[in-house]
C-alpha cells in the first residue's frame, strides 16, 4: 500500500544516506518504526521480570524480602524523626 508523506528535504536527503548505509529503503526503515511505535503504544509501560531474568547487580538492590508480621512502622517513623530533628 501506498502513504504520502511530507518531509523536509534536508530530512530526505540525510534518510537516503542512512538507508544506503544500511543497504535498505527508506520505505522499510519508516515501517520498522511505525511497528516499533505501535508495539510501544500497546505493551503496558512496565513488565516485571522473572527473578532468574534479573542481572545480579539488580538482584543486590533488594533491601527485605518478606515483611515482618510484628513490625511497628509508625513507631520506627517516630524513632527516624526523632533521630532526624533531635525530638
Amino acid at each position: 500500500m501506498k502513504l504520502t508523506l511530507s518531509i523536509e528535504p534536508g530530512l530526505i536527503d540525510q534518510m537516503k544516506e542512512v538507508a544506503r548505509k544500511r543497504n535498505t529503503s527508506i520505505s522499510k526503515i519508516a515501517e520498522n518504526l511505525f511497528k516499533g511505535e505501535l508495539e510501544a503504544e500497546t505493551k503496558p509501560p512496565f513488565i516485571m521480570k522473572k527473578e532468574e531474568e534479573l542481572s545480579d547487580w539488580v538482584k543486590k538492590l533488594t533491601i527485605a524480602g518478606e515483611p515482618v508480621a510484628d513490625f511497628d512502622h509508625k513507631a520506627e517513623y517516630r524513632k527516624h524523626l526523632d533521630v532526624k530533628y533531635g525530638l
